[in-house]
Protein backbone atom coordinates (compact mmCIF):
# COMPACT_ATOMS: atom_id res chain seq x y z
CA UNK A 1 0.00 0.00 0.00
CA UNK A 2 1.11 3.66 -0.66
CA UNK A 3 0.13 6.63 0.47
CA UNK A 4 -0.21 9.41 -2.46
CA UNK A 5 0.19 12.97 -2.09
CA UNK A 6 -1.09 15.40 -5.20
CA UNK A 7 2.20 18.28 -5.54
CA UNK A 8 2.13 21.45 -6.80
CA UNK A 9 4.24 22.52 -4.48
CA UNK A 10 2.39 25.19 -2.95
CA UNK A 11 2.47 25.28 1.03
CA UNK A 12 -0.32 23.01 1.18
CA UNK A 13 0.86 20.67 -1.24
CA UNK A 14 3.97 20.36 1.15
CA UNK A 15 2.49 20.24 4.62
CA UNK A 16 0.32 17.26 3.01
CA UNK A 17 3.54 15.92 1.70
CA UNK A 18 5.14 15.69 5.11
CA UNK A 19 2.30 14.58 7.31
CA UNK A 20 1.96 11.12 4.68
CA UNK A 21 5.68 11.06 5.46
CA UNK A 22 5.01 11.46 9.49
CA UNK A 23 1.76 8.54 8.97
CA UNK A 24 4.07 6.86 6.74
CA UNK A 25 6.86 6.71 8.33
CA UNK A 26 4.38 5.47 11.67
CA UNK A 27 2.86 2.73 9.32
CA UNK A 28 5.70 1.40 7.72
CA UNK A 29 3.50 3.05 4.17
CA UNK A 30 5.30 4.20 1.21
CA UNK A 31 4.84 7.98 0.27
CA UNK A 32 4.40 9.45 -3.38
CA UNK A 33 4.32 12.80 -4.81
CA UNK A 34 2.27 12.87 -7.92
CA UNK A 35 2.63 15.90 -10.14
CA UNK A 36 0.79 16.44 -12.75
CA UNK A 37 2.07 19.29 -15.38
CA UNK A 38 0.06 21.01 -18.20
CA UNK A 39 2.60 20.84 -21.07
CA UNK A 40 3.91 24.11 -22.21
CA UNK A 41 1.96 25.89 -20.24
CA UNK A 42 3.66 28.71 -19.00
CA UNK A 43 1.00 30.76 -16.68
CA UNK A 44 0.17 27.74 -14.46
CA UNK A 45 4.16 26.95 -14.39
CA UNK A 46 4.32 30.66 -12.77
CA UNK A 47 1.59 30.71 -10.50
CA UNK A 48 2.75 27.88 -8.53
CA UNK A 49 6.60 29.13 -8.35
CA UNK A 50 7.95 26.51 -10.56
CA UNK A 51 9.24 28.99 -13.20
CA UNK A 52 10.26 33.06 -12.56
CA UNK A 53 8.54 35.41 -14.36
CA UNK A 54 11.48 36.10 -17.17
CA UNK A 55 11.34 32.38 -17.35
CA UNK A 56 9.78 30.07 -20.83
CA UNK A 57 8.07 26.95 -19.61
CA UNK A 58 10.76 23.73 -19.67
CA UNK A 59 9.38 20.72 -18.96
CA UNK A 60 12.62 19.21 -17.44
CA UNK A 61 12.79 22.09 -15.67
CA UNK A 62 9.69 22.29 -14.07
CA UNK A 63 9.86 18.13 -13.14
CA UNK A 64 13.29 18.95 -12.08
CA UNK A 65 11.80 22.10 -9.59
CA UNK A 66 8.63 19.83 -8.54
CA UNK A 67 11.34 16.66 -7.72
CA UNK A 68 13.54 18.74 -5.88
CA UNK A 69 11.02 20.61 -3.75
CA UNK A 70 10.19 16.71 -2.36
CA UNK A 71 13.22 14.93 -2.25
CA UNK A 72 14.63 18.33 0.01
CA UNK A 73 11.19 18.24 2.25
CA UNK A 74 11.04 14.49 2.69
CA UNK A 75 14.14 12.65 1.30
CA UNK A 76 11.89 9.16 2.04
CA UNK A 77 9.01 9.89 -0.60
CA UNK A 78 9.20 8.79 -3.97
CA UNK A 79 7.99 11.30 -6.99
CA UNK A 80 6.57 11.08 -10.19
CA UNK A 81 5.23 13.29 -12.70
CA UNK A 82 2.39 13.27 -14.97
CA UNK A 83 2.12 15.58 -17.91
CA UNK A 84 -0.96 16.22 -19.33
CA UNK A 85 -1.98 18.68 -22.74
CA UNK A 86 -1.52 22.75 -22.00
CA UNK A 87 -5.16 23.56 -21.99
CA UNK A 88 -6.35 20.07 -20.60
CA UNK A 89 -10.26 20.76 -19.40
CA UNK A 90 -11.47 20.83 -16.16
CA UNK A 91 -11.14 17.79 -13.82
CA UNK A 92 -8.11 16.40 -15.76
CA UNK A 93 -5.36 17.07 -13.18
CA UNK A 94 -7.78 15.24 -10.66
CA UNK A 95 -8.62 12.31 -12.76
CA UNK A 96 -4.71 11.83 -13.64
CA UNK A 97 -4.39 11.44 -9.73
CA UNK A 98 -7.07 9.58 -8.99
CA UNK A 99 -5.98 7.43 -11.68
CA UNK A 100 -1.91 7.28 -9.78
CA UNK A 101 -3.61 6.17 -6.92
CA UNK A 102 -5.80 3.57 -8.12
CA UNK A 103 -2.93 2.06 -10.12
CA UNK A 104 -0.31 2.54 -6.65
CA UNK A 105 -3.10 0.63 -4.89
CA UNK A 106 -2.81 4.25 -2.37
CA UNK A 107 -4.27 3.45 1.01
CA UNK A 108 -4.81 7.06 1.77
CA UNK A 109 -4.38 9.98 -0.32
CA UNK A 110 -3.39 13.29 1.70
CA UNK A 111 -5.11 16.89 -0.10
CA UNK A 112 -3.47 20.21 0.62
CA UNK A 113 -6.25 22.10 0.13
CA UNK A 114 -8.26 24.79 1.57
CA UNK A 115 -11.50 24.31 0.26
CA UNK A 116 -11.75 19.92 -0.15
CA UNK A 117 -12.76 19.67 3.39
CA UNK A 118 -15.94 22.43 3.06
CA UNK A 119 -17.54 21.30 -0.27
CA UNK A 120 -15.82 18.29 -1.89
CA UNK A 121 -17.63 18.48 -4.76
CA UNK A 122 -15.89 22.29 -5.93
CA UNK A 123 -15.47 22.86 -9.39
CA UNK A 124 -12.34 24.96 -8.68
CA UNK A 125 -10.32 22.34 -6.14
CA UNK A 126 -8.87 19.70 -7.49
CA UNK A 127 -8.68 18.22 -3.94
CA UNK A 128 -12.27 18.10 -4.04
CA UNK A 129 -12.40 16.22 -7.02
CA UNK A 130 -9.93 13.70 -5.82
CA UNK A 131 -11.56 13.39 -2.61
CA UNK A 132 -14.51 12.08 -4.51
CA UNK A 133 -13.05 8.54 -5.32
CA UNK A 134 -14.35 6.14 -2.69
CA UNK A 135 -11.17 3.39 -3.39
CA UNK A 136 -8.98 5.34 -1.26
CA UNK A 137 -9.36 7.58 2.70
CA UNK A 138 -8.41 10.83 1.93
CA UNK A 139 -6.77 13.15 4.41
CA UNK A 140 -7.14 16.60 3.88
CA UNK A 141 -4.36 18.99 5.21
CA UNK A 142 -5.85 23.02 5.58
CA UNK A 143 -3.17 24.69 7.65
CA UNK A 144 -0.04 25.16 5.26
CA UNK A 145 3.03 24.77 8.17
CA UNK A 146 2.24 22.33 10.78
CA UNK A 147 5.11 22.81 13.52
CA UNK A 148 7.43 20.19 12.36
CA UNK A 149 7.64 20.76 8.72
CA UNK A 150 11.18 22.53 8.67
CA UNK A 151 12.68 20.05 10.84
CA UNK A 152 10.72 17.06 8.76
CA UNK A 153 13.86 16.11 6.43
CA UNK A 154 16.36 15.68 9.83
CA UNK A 155 13.63 13.77 12.24
CA UNK A 156 12.64 10.88 9.52
CA UNK A 157 15.77 8.87 8.29
CA UNK A 158 15.79 7.92 4.80
CA UNK A 159 14.03 3.81 4.69
CA UNK A 160 15.66 3.61 1.37
CA UNK A 161 17.90 5.44 -1.63
CA UNK A 162 15.68 7.57 -3.91
CA UNK A 163 16.21 7.79 -7.66
CA UNK A 164 17.73 11.34 -8.26
CA UNK A 165 16.65 11.20 -12.26
CA UNK A 166 15.03 14.26 -12.48
CA UNK A 167 17.40 16.36 -10.34
CA UNK A 168 19.55 19.10 -11.82
CA UNK A 169 23.35 18.33 -11.73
Amino acid sequence: MTFVVPFDGTELAEAALVRATEFGALFEEDVLAVSVIPRGNTDYARDRGWIEANETFEMDAAVSTLHTQVTDLCPSADFRHVVVDRFAPSGTISKRIRETARKENASMVFVGSENAGHMVTSVSSVGGNVATDDGYDVTIVRHPRPARIAKHADAVPERRPKSHFYLPE
